[in-house]
C-alpha cells in the first residue's frame, strides 16, 4: 500500500518545485517601477516618521532605536523621489543614509554634523510580507537580537503598511527564533504553549491519535479555531482528527511541528478574530510563521537530553539553517531539523498476587508467574516519535516584480504501543502469544506544502500579489505485534489498518494601496479573491485487518486498531470561494479606525456567510492608547468531520462506579445509517461574535503593558456526543433493558458489530468565553549586564450558554445525553483556569541565562454521569533554566532543565490494580512525567 521514498529525495523534490516556480515568474511581463511617491508626514518623533517613510515610499529601512530615540523629524509633503524625501525627513536630526553590504538601506551618524553618536541598540522596520510587497523593497538585516517591544514591527492583522506590535489596534504577540529554541522544545507548539499566555497545550489530549497530532488552542477554543498561516499563507490542516480524546475532541488543526524551527524567523500570534480578514476558522485568532529570508550565512544545533525520573524519555534534536544568494537580487533559504524521542513511563508494576495466566487444570497458580514483567503497562507517558522535516524559502527581484516560493516537507513516525493483552485474556492466542502481548499503531506520515507567486506594484501605487499553494497530508497506519482473534491462530501479526489523507489547494489574489486624503491623514483600501479546493480521504487497510472470523466467537479485527473496513472509506471534495475588502483609516496620527467584510461560498452543506470586522485604536497621550474590536466569525465543518471512521481501543467509564472498560470505539461518520439510527444530522458551520477592549502603554522608556479583555460566543460548535455502548448497564426507557442492549440493538441492525461502541459528530453546544490578557516587558541595561524581563497572564471562564436537545432516535436510551457531563466538563472546566508566565533573561559578557516560571491555574475533570467521581487538579508552578556560554563568537554551548524542581500534577487515585497506571490525570498542561535536562549546541557561520 505504502510507497517509500528517501526523505532526502523528497526535501529534493520540493525544493525543485520551487524553482521551477520562480523560474515561471521569469517569463511573465514586468511592470514600471514608480519613481515618485506621495508623502504626507507631519514632523513627529523620528521612530514614527520612519514607519510613515516606509508606507509611503515602500522602502525599508534599517536604524538602531538609540540612533534615532528623542529625534524629531521635519515634515514632508507632496510627490518625490523616495532619497529626496527621506533627506527632508532627516534635516536636523544628524542622520544620514547608508547602503550596507547587501543593500539593505540603513541609518548612520551624519559625518558633518557634530552630535554624538552612543552606543546604539537595534532598530527593526519591515514590510509587509502577509500581503503585497513592492518589488523594489530591499533585503533587510537580521537586527532583531535586542529590539523592544515598542520597535517590533508586525505583519499580521494589518495590511498595506508596516506598524508596530504596541501601535496594532489588536492583541499580538511576537517571538524570535532564540525565543522559540529556549529550553530546547521537541517541537514549534511546545515553545508556544510557555510562550503565550492564552494558549493551551496539554501533553495528551486523550487517546489515538490525539497522542501524535500537536495540539493546541487560543483562548479556550479549539486547535481548528485558530488559523495558521506560513508567510502570510494558509497552512493546510493534518489529515490526523482528535477523533477519541478528552479535549479538543473533532479537531483537525494544523500541525506546526510539520514545519523545521531551524527555518523561523519569527511567529506572530493573533489573539482576536480575524475570520473577515482572513477566511474561515480563523474564530478565536491567527498564528503567522515567517521563514528566514537571510541570503547569507547559517546555523547548526544539536541537543540531546532525558526525564529526571528512570532516565526515559531520551530526546536528539539536530537542525541547519543556510542562506545562499541569488545573485544579488535574491536568495534561497534552506532549514533541516531532526527529532527523535524515546517513550517514558510512569506505570508501577502490579502486585505479584494478580495472576496473569489462567489457573493449571489442579486450580494452582501458572509457574510462569514468577517470571512475567509485572510492570504491564508501557505507555503511561509520551510515546516515541521521529521525524525529519526539510524547508525551502526563495525569492528574487526580476526588476518589475519579484517571484518568490517556499515549502516544506515533513517525514514522521509515531509509535502507540497500547494496553497489554495479558495470556489470561482469550484474545492472546497461546499457538501465538503464550505470554500475553501489547498490539502496536504506527502511522506513518509524509506532509507537504508548496507555495509560489509573485507580487509588484503598478505605476499607480496599486500593490498586488498573485499567489498559490499546495499542500497534503498523508498517514499510513499499521498494526504490528498483534493479531486478528477471530481467524484463530492463523491470523496475521502484521496488519494494514488504511490510509488518511487530506489535501488543499489555495489560490489568491491580494490588492492593496494606501491614499492620502486632501483632509490629511491617508486611507488605505485592500481588497482580494480567494479560491479553495479541499480533498479528504479515507482509504480501507488489508481485508485481515477487519474480517469479523467465527473463531470461538472472539471480538472481529486487529487489536486495538482495527482496519479501516470499505464501508469506511470515504473521497470527500468541496470548493470555497471568498472575496474580501478592507478599509484603514487614518484621519490624524492619533487615530486608527478599520474595517473589513467577507464573503464565502462553500458548494456543499456549509453554505455561503457574510462576515465582517471593525476595530480601532487612539492615542490618549505619546504613552498610552485604546484599542478595541468587534467581528463576526464563521468556521465551516472540516471534511474530516464529516467523513472520517475508525475503531480503536479505548478506556471509558460509563456507568460513574469510577472503573473505566475497555471499549472498541468506533468514530461514526455522520451521515453513515448507524450515526443516523443513533440521531446525527448534517453538519453546519460554527459562527461566532468576539468582542474585545484593551490599552497600550509604554509610561517609561524600554517598557511596555497591554491588557485586553475579550468575551468570544460561538454557536453551533461542533463536538463529540457521549459514548454510545452495548457495556452501558444503566436502565433504559424500555423496561428489562439496558441502555446498553438498546445501543447494540441500533448499531447490529445496521450492519455493526455488537461489540462496538459508537459516537459522531454533531453541532452540539453554543458557548462562552470571557477571558483577559495582560503582557508585560521591560528592558534593562547595566553595568552588570542586559536584562530583559517579561510576564504575562491570562484568566479564561468558559460557559455552555445551549445544548443540542436529545433526537427522538435516542427516547429509547432513557436518561442519556446526547452531550454528556464528561464532554461538557472538557468545554467548561478541564482546560486550567488561569496561567502566569514569568521570565527574565540575563546577558553579561559571554554568559547567558534564561529562568522562566509558569503557573497553570487548577481545572476540573468531570465523570460522564456521575459527580462524586469529578475531580480537581490543583495550580501548579513549573519552573525552567538555560545557562549559555559563548565560547566564540561562532560556537555557543547551552544546559538546562524543563520542570526544573521535578514537579507532578495531583494525584487523583491509586494505581489501577490490574495495570499499575492511571494514577495522574494525564491532560495536565505540564505533562505527568516529571522535569528533565538537556544540553544544546550551537554553531554559527
Amino acid at each position: 500500500m505504502r510507497k517509500k521514498f528517501h526523505p532526502i529525495a523528497k526535501g529534493g523534490l520540493v525544493g525543485a518545485v520551487c524553482l521551477t516556480a520562480l523560474q515561471y515568474q521569469a517569463a511573465l511581463a514586468q511592470v514600471s517601477e514608480p519613481t515618485l511617491a506621495s508623502f504626507e508626514i507631519e514632523s513627529q518623533p523620528l521612530a514614527k516618521a520612519l514607519m510613515k517613510y516606509s508606507e509611503q515610499s515602500r522602502v525599508v529601512i534599517v536604524a538602531p532605536s538609540d540612533l534615532v530615540k528623542g529625534k524629531t523629524s521635519s515634515a514632508v509633503g507632496g510627490y518625490l523621489e523616495p532619497s529626496m524625501a527621506l533627506d527632508q525627513l532627516l534635516k536636523g536630526t544628524g542622520l544620514a543614509l547608508q547602503a550596507g553590504n547587501n543593500g539593505a538601506l540603513t541609518l548612520k551618524v551624519d559625518a558633518s554634523s557634530t552630535q554624538e553618536q552612543e552606543t546604539a541598540r537595534p532598530f527593526l522596520m519591515a514590510q509587509l510580507e502577509t500581503e503585497p510587497a513592492p518589488a523594489s523593497a530591499p533585503a533587510t538585516e537580521a537586527v532583531e537580537d535586542e529590539r523592544s517591544i515598542q520597535d517590533t514591527v508586525i505583519v499580521t492583522g494589518v495590511r498595506g503598511a508596516p506598524r508596530s506590535v504596541i501601535d496594532s489596534p489588536t492583541p499580538i504577540d511576537v517571538f524570535t527564533a532564540d525565543e522559540i529554541s529556549q529550553g530546547s522544545p521537541s517541537g514549534v507548539f511546545e515553545a508556544i504553549r510557555y510562550l503565550v499566555p492564552s494558549f493551551n497545550l496539554p501533553t495528551r489530549a486523550g487517546g489515538g491519535t490525539a497522542t501524535v497530532i500537536a495540539t493546541g488552542g487560543l483562548r479556550g477554543l479549539n486547535p481548528d479555531q485558530t488559523l495558521v498561516l506560513v508567510n502570510g499563507k494558509r497552512r493546510h490542516k493534518t489529515a490526523l482528527i482528535n477523533s477519541v480524546s478528552s479535549l479538543y475532541n473533532g479537531a483537525a488543526g494544523v500541525d506546526l511541528n510539520m514545519i523545521p524551527s531551524s527555518a523561523i524567523a519569527r511567529i506572530e500570534v493573533l489573539r482576536d478574530g480575524a475570520a473577515a480578514q482572513y477566511g474561515s476558522d480563523a474564530i478565536a485568532g491567527v498564528i503567522n510563521v515567517i521563514l528566514k529570508e537571510d541570503a547569507e550565512g547559517g546555523e547548526a544545533t544539536a541537543s540531546y537530553g532525558q526525564n529526571f525520573d528512570r532516565g526515559d524519555g531520551e530526546a536528539l534534536t539536530a537542525s541547519a539553517n543556510q542562506g545562499i544568494a541569488l545573485g544579488d537580487k535574491g536568495f534561497l533559504n534552506l532549514s533541516y531539523s531532526y527529532m527523535d524521542r524515546d517513550e517514558s513511563n510512569r506505570a508501577v508494576p502490579i502486585s505479584e498476587n494478580i495472576n496473569l495466566y489462567p489457573l493449571l487444570g489442579d486450580g494452582s497458580r501458572d509457574p510462569r508467574e514468577a517470571s512475567i514483567d509485572r510492570m504491564v503497562t508501557k505507555n503511561y507517558g509520551a510515546f516515541p516519535q521521529k521525524s525529519d522535516i526539510f524547508s525551502a524559502n526563495m525569492a528574487y527581484d526580476f526588476g518589475g516584480f519579484e517571484g518568490y516560493a517556499f515549502g516544506t516537507y515533513g517525514a514522521r513516525t509515531s509509535i502507540l504501543n497500547w494496553s497489554f493483552r495479558t495470556p489470561s485474556n482469550p484474545v492472546s492466542l497461546p499457538e501465538l502469544y503464550p505470554n500475553g502481548f501489547r498490539p502496536r499503531l504506527t502511522i506513518i506520515e509524509d506532509d507537504y506544502e508548496v507555495a509560489g507567486g509573485f507580487r509588484g506594484e503598478t505605476g499607480s501605487g496599486w500593490a498586488w500579489d498573485v499567489s498559490s499553494n499546495y499542500g497534503t497530508d498523508i498517514t499510513d497506519w499499521e498494526n504490528s505485534n498483534g493479531l486478528n482473534a477471530s481467524l484463530g491462530p492463523t491470523s496475521p501479526t502484521f496488519f494494514e489498518v488504511g490510509r488518511l489523507i487530506a489535501s488543499e489547494w489555495t489560490n489568491a489574489i491580494d490588492i492593496t494601496k494606501a491614499h492620502p486624503l486632501s483632509s490629511g491623514g491617508e486611507l488605505q483600501t485592500s481588497f482580494g479573491v480567494q479560491h479553495r479546493w479541499e480533498n479528504y480521504k479515507v482509504e480501507a487497510g488489508d481485508e485481515a485487518s477487519y474480517a469479523a472470523g467465527d473463531y470461538m466467537g472472539l471480538a472481529p479485527g486487529a487489536q486495538a486498531t482495527p482496519g479501516f473496513r470499505p464501508d469506511d472509506e470515504a473521497d470527500a471534495t468541496r470548493t470555497n470561494l471568498s472575496a474580501y475588502g478592507e478599509l484603514g483609516w487614518t484621519p490624524t496620527p492619533k487615530l486608527f479606525l478599520g474595517a473589513a467584510a467577507r464573503y464565502e461560498y462553500f458548494d456543499d452543506d456549509a453554505g455561503d456567510t457574510t462576515i465582517f470586522k471593525v476595530n480601532g485604536r487612539y492615542e490618549l497621550t505619546d504613552w498610552f492608547a485604546l484599542r478595541s474590536s468587534y467581528n463576526t466569525g464563521f468556521r465551516a465543518p472540516t471534511l474530516a468531520q464529516q467523513s472520517y471512521s475508525s475503531t480503536t481501543s479505548q478506556f471509558r467509564d460509563l456507568d460513574g462506579d469510577g472503573e473505566t472498560e475497555l471499549l472498541l470505539l468506533k468514530n461514526l461518520p455522520v451521515n453513515s445509517p448507524a450515526a443516523v439510527a443513533l440521531g446525527s444530522t448534517p453538519l453546519v458551520p460554527e459562527t461566532s461574535k468576539n468582542f474585545s477592549i484593551g490599552f497600550t502603554a509604554t509610561p517609561f522608556e524600554n517598557f511596555t503593558l497591554t491588557v485586553d479583555a475579550y468575551q468570544i460566543d460561538v454557536d453551533d460548535r461542533i463536538a463529540v456526543t457521549t459514548t454510545f455502548s452495548p457495556a452501558d448497564t444503566r436502565p433504559s426507557a424500555v423496561p428489562g433493558t439496558t441502555v446498553g442492549d438498546q445501543i447494540q440493538a441500533i448499531l447490529v441492525a445496521n450492519g455493526l458489530s455488537s461489540e462496538i461502541s459508537g459516537q459522531y459528530y454533531t453541532n452540539a453546544i453554543d458557548t462562552r468565553t470571557k477571558g483577559i490578557d495582560v503582557v508585560a516587558t521591560y528592558r534593562l541595561a547595566t553595568d552588570y549586564g542586559d536584562f530583559h524581563f517579561n510576564a504575562g497572564f491570562n484568566k479564561n471562564d468558559a460557559k455552555i450558554t445551549g445544548i443540542v436537545d436529545n433526537p427522538p432516535e435516542l427516547a429509547s436510551l432513557g436518561t442519556i445525553e446526547i452531550f454528556d457531563r464528561s464532554k461538557q466538563g472538557a468545554i467548561t472546566d478541564a482546560l486550567p483556569d488561569s496561567k502566569i508566565t514569568l521570565g527574565a533573561n540575563w546577558d553579561i559578557g559571554k554568559f547567558t541565562t534564561n529562568i522562566r516560571a509558569t503557573r497553570f491555574g487548577s481545572y476540573t475533570v468531570r465523570n460522564a454521569s456521575n459527580p462524586t467521581a469529578d475531580y480537581d487538579v490543583d495550580p501548579a508552578w513549573i519552573a525552567d533554566l538555560e545557562i549559555g556560554y559563548a565560547f566564540t563568537e561562532a560556537f555557543s554551548l547551552f544546559a538546562g532543565a524543563n520542570n526544573i524542581f521535578n514537579e507532578y500534577p495531583d494525584q487523583i487515585r491509586e494505581p489501577g490494580a490490574t495495570n499499575g497506571s492511571n494514577m495522574y490525570d494525564t491532560l495536565a498542561p505540564f505533562g505527568f512525567t516529571g522535569g528533565s535536562w538537556f544540553v544544546r549546541g550551537a554553531y554559527k557561520w
